[in-house]
């Protein structure tokens, strides 16, 4: 399997971050590690083996991305204003830098976009914020309300990156358009989040599938079941 280390400055954060990029060409997914992970924790936690054949044979280049979290959502020696500033720039990095970037090495228009855990959170506040850049969306095992890392503090940042709160009264075309699958197991602990989007969903008839694994708990080995089903779907 192709393996690339690469690294990217930011504008928008004023730092180089790290990522690692898996296969020569094919559908570009942008993955996102959990809760202050790095960016080899795809590799790290066998996510990447799990789905080496998609990347062997063209279907998918994935690209993984390194977090803030450190600095944002787990940063609590900062102020809660200061933390969702952070990943506000966290946001434009993304859709201004990183993603424009993936759209032209892979020639591509919408990308997909992919995360376990806090990664899916991730993957799901960046697509319903950008449904212009993201064609594709596989969250497994996330919780979606991020108002208890906020302390009490409310804004308009959180409120625009608190998808419970800010999908319900959303509206754009492309929300219609996105291929979106909630993965959770029976066990997990995030499953009642999950079936509380795809009320959300359901409710502004957004197409959606909540895929409940009937077995497994929050972990890597559901995760690792997953993924290969859902790239199936590109």
């Amino acid at each position: 399997m192709h393996q690339e280390y690469r690294t990217y400055y930011s504008h928008h954060l004023n730092r180089t971050l790290e990522m690692l990029v898996y296969g020569n060409w094919g559908y570009p997914i942008l993955v996102f590690p959990t809760t202050m992970g790095r960016f080899y924790e795809a590799s790290d936690f066998k996510l990447i083996d799990a789905v080496s054949a998609h990347i062997n044979s063209g279907r998918v280049k994935l690209y993984c991305i390194d977090s803030v979290d450190r600095d944002s959502w787990y940063a609590k020696h900062l102020h809660p204003g200061a933390r969702i500033w952070n990943h506000v720039l966290y946001d434009r990095f993304l859709s201004e830098e990183l993603v424009p970037y993936i759209q032209r090495e892979t020639n591509t228009g919408k990308i997909g976009v992919a995360g376990c855990s806090f990664g899916g959170f991730q993957a799901l506040n960046f697509a319903f914020r950008h449904p212009d850049q993201v064609g594709h969306l596989f969250s497994m095992g996330a919780k979606f309300d991020i108002r208890s890392f906020m302390d009490g503090y409310y804004d308009d940042n959180v409120y625009f990156n608190n998808p419970p709160d800010f999908i319900p009264n959303a509206h754009n075309d492309e929300f219609y358009k996105m291929n979106i699958v909630l993965g959770t197991s029976e066990h997990d602990f995030c499953k009642g989040s999950n079936f509380e989007m795809a009320g959300i969903l359901g409710r502004k008839n957004i197409p959606h599938w909540l895929d409940v694994v009937p077995w497994g708990e929050h972990d890597w080995p559901v995760w690792r079941s997953m993924f290969p089903r859902y790239l199936n779907m590109i």
